[in-house]
């Protein structure tokens, strides 16, 4: 029998072919376990930026912060997480007083979301629009502190008009009525005929059944309107719907409704004699972008204060008191 062809031969070549294919799949094996956690830990290094960037603002150590992303970007190239994580470093800056290094971010942050928009579009991720409005925030706000209002609410009227039709335009309505609302006839509000409350004051509350900052406000509104309701002061609560309901379950607009109104009845009773529209217009008309946004008219129904933000008591009953000398 020809040696080569006998069957220990064959058998030897068999085994051998099965200790290659077993060495085989165990690499492959490794391999795919090897990417899995190479992946993993790029995705959590993306999610971890922009929260690392954001705790070391809110410290105030904006060196810190500076050297987390020039760290990422090293790392991980030019995404959306890092441009994010970049327009905080434009907050940080202007929180410092630090204006040239605030407009040197925001214009940073601007080139590379305007360069990155060129691929896709503004809402076709989430990162690139918290970018790009932090960016026309900060610099907004950066030609008011150098004395150049006009010429801040020309550059946002001019924004407001490039991103009317994205996600961008309640960000950008925000910052114009800042700087222009206060003194002004409040814009109409759809739902609620403010007309009707003309001869009180009315104070507009925008709030989200998802908004802790909102229940938080809700014993200071109590407290305001057991003092100055008897005066003729008039709560309103706006809200709007976001398509989902609690821990993020996706809903249609009915289901999310009664789920709303739900919420009004467990957390908000100082809204339960209160008009209650929902209406995603008025959050863009009025710049709500901020939850719970605090809007106060006079009894002519000229906006006397704009407030995207909680509000402490004291601040808020003097604000009222002015209404109803």
């Amino acid at each position: 029998m020809n040696e080569k062809n006998s069957p220990q031969r064959r058998r030897g070549r068999g085994e051998s072919a099965k200790n290659t294919n077993h060495v085989f799949f165990a690499r492959s094996q490794r391999t795919l376990r090897l990417c899995g956690a190479l992946l993993i830990a790029f995705s959590a290094a993306e999610a971890a930026i922009v929260a690392d960037v954001r705790a070391a603002v809110d410290r105030h150590d904006l060196a810190l912060a500076e050297s987390y992303v020039q760290r990422y970007r090293a790392e991980h190239g030019v995404t959306p997480e890092m441009m994010e994580a970049l327009s905080w470093l434009g907050r940080g800056a202007l929180d410092s007083k630090n204006l040239n290094k605030a407009e040197q971010y925001a214009h940073e942050t601007r080139d590379l979301v305007l360069k990155e928009l060129k691929k896709r579009a503004l809402d076709a991720e989430p990162h690139l629009p918290l970018a790009l409005g932090a960016s026309i925030e900060v610099e907004a706000k950066v030609m008011v502190a150098r004395g150049n209002r006009s010429e801040a609410v020309q550059f946002l009227e001019k924004e407001l008009a490039l991103y009317r039709s994205t996600s961008l335009r309640t960000r950008i309505q925000k910052s114009l009525n800042s700087l222009t609302l206060e003194g002004k006839p409040a814009p109409p509000l759809a739902g609620v005929p403010l007309a009707k409350f003309k001869g009180h004051p009315v104070l507009l509350f925008f709030w989200a059944h998802w908004c802790p900052d909102c229940k938080s406000e809700v014993p200071i509104l109590a407290r305001l309107m057991e003092r100055y309701g008897k005066q003729g002061l008039v709560l309103i609560g706006p809200t709007r719907l976001y398509g989902y309901m609690a821990r993020g379950e996706e809903a249609p607009p009915a289901e999310e409704t009664r789920y709303i109104e739900q919420v009004r009845q467990r957390y908000y009773a100082v809204l339960a004699a209160s008009p209650v529209p929902v209406n995603e217009e008025n959050f863009k008309t009025y710049g709500a972008s901020t939850v719970p946004t605090l809007v106060l008219l006079d009894r002519q129904g000229i906006v006397r204060m704009y407030h995207p933000d909680v509000m402490p008591y004291e601040a808020l009953a003097a604000r009222v008191e002015t209404m109803l000398k």
